[in-house]
């Protein structure tokens, strides 16, 4: 199956390509730029999601579309609506337009927890306008689909606007974390390498024109986290909590505003979180003198 992956060059998007090439079908990504984790195996297509034609020459021949680009940095789209607007919004739009006319059979779209709460801004409000459109396409033209709400992310690849990376980034460049927030917060964590497996898996028909949320195992408070930190690292770490966190992230909880119900997809196995932790610290003090980033950023 030729597999057209929207944001391929991305953090989740380049692990949800490999994940469809080791299943065996082709690869296509489609991003700004070009993405450093290519295999040769895959196929790279360079333009915006916001250029009809270029799209719609991307998805030809192709019988599945993976649709992740996006403005998803929570912290960021709150600053710039109408780009996270456009960029979400009529981008998806564009995708969907495309599909319809190439006769796709499955879209599958990178949705959030965050379109169960009255938080994460312009960023919660597009998503959820997207996952509206899509059913819509799905009731007017037979479009299927399947829409993934993904908890949040860690793991290999990630940058900056992760907030699991920088809180590790600090630890191993400061030796202390300066966390927003109570410590009380609680999230569900997911490895990228979970997320990207079973992004794949509901290519499988039940899953057809259905909701999955995939948010893991590993639930816990900002707290727990920040402790399993330092202590991997041997205490080493100073952790300084900065009172209530910004109003746009949950705290205890997405769940208050109720939109079409969605199943939860989980594997019998998968990453323990605290082994991804100490992968991904490894991995990060392999790399070269760290960049200039910002690390005063809650958890997303």
């Amino acid at each position: 199956m030729k597999i057209l992956i929207t944001g391929g060059s991305g953090f989740l998007g380049s692990h949800v390509a490999d994940a469809i090439s080791a299943a065996g079908h082709q690869a296509v990504l489609f991003d700004l730029k070009p993405s450093p984790w290519l295999r040769p195996d895959q196929t790279m297509v360079i333009g915006s999601i916001l250029d009809p034609a270029v799209v719609e020459a991307a998805m030809a021949g192709c019988q599945a579309v993976y649709h992740l680009a996006a403005l998803a940095d929570i912290n960021e789209a709150v600053h710039r609506p109408r780009e996270t607007v456009e960029v979400n919004i009529m981008g998806t739009l564009n995708l969907l337009e495309a599909a319809c006319r190439q006769q796709i059979g499955r879209f599958i779209f990178s949705s959030s927890i965050y379109v169960y709460s009255n938080h994460g801004s312009f960023y919660r409000t597009t998503k959820q306008a997207c996952e509206h459109l899509i059913h819509d396409y799905h009731e007017r033209f037979g479009l299927k689909y399947t829409i993934l709400r993904f908890g949040s992310l860690y793991g290999a690849r990630a940058d900056v606007s992760n907030g699991v990376y920088r809180l590790l980034r600090q630890a191993l460049d400061q030796q202390r974390i300066d966390y927003v927030g109570t410590g009380d917060e609680v999230r569900e964590y997911i490895h990228v390498l979970d997320a990207a497996g079973m992004s794949v898996d509901v290519l499988a028909p039940e899953f057809a024109n259905q909701f999955i949320h995939l948010t893991g195992h590993e639930r816990m408070t900002s707290r727990d986290m920040l402790n399993m930190i330092r202590e991997i690292m041997g205490g080493r770490v100073e952790i300084n909590l900065k009172g209530t966190g910004q109003a746009n992230h949950y705290q205890q909880t997405p769940y208050n505003y109720t939109p079409k119900l969605g199943r939860r997809l989980m594997r019998r196995t998968y990453i323990d979180l605290g082994l991804g932790l100490l992968d991904c610290l490894q991995r990060l003090d392999q790399r070269a003198a760290p960049e200039e980033e910002v690390l005063n950023h809650p958890l997303i």
